[in-house]
């Protein structure tokens, strides 16, 4: 069984160099001490926030300040850039008439990042 996630959860992206949070909004009307998330808590700035730096080559900030340091690898600030919802998340429980996320799912960046959790925010409601 997975572990609910809720607001607060640290995440953390392959290309990032810092972990960031997860925000939730309350509309979903399930609260823990945070509102729980669901796989449509995915929107950039609003529910993930930057992972610090990207080194990710496509990212087109950080391809051309690589090409603009002669090839040397530079980083640049995160922006993420996450289009399709969570997966797999939780089918058989809803929240607001989305599926529950829980601590497997991963989120994908469209600049190639794997986004996962690395802490859930709580650890005594489990999912299946």
């Amino acid at each position: 069984m997975g572990i609910a996630v809720c607001g607060g959860a640290q995440l953390q992206c392959s290309f990032g160099t810092a972990p960031a949070n997860l925000m939730v909004l309350p509309n979903n009307k399930c609260l823990t001490s945070q509102p729980l998330a669901t796989i449509m808590d995915n929107k950039p700035f609003v529910n993930i926030l930057p992972f610090a730096m990207c080194q990710s080559m496509a990212n087109p900030a950080v391809a051309s300040a690589t090409a603009a340091a002669m090839g040397a690898l530079t980083p640049m600030p995160c922006t993420p850039m996450t289009a399709a919802p969570w997966a797999p998340g939780s089918p058989t429980v809803m929240i607001g008439n989305m599926p529950a996320l829980n601590n497997s799912s991963k989120l994908m960046c469209s600049f190639g990042g794997v986004i996962q959790l690395t802490n859930p925010g709580q650890q005594t409601i489990q999912v299946p």
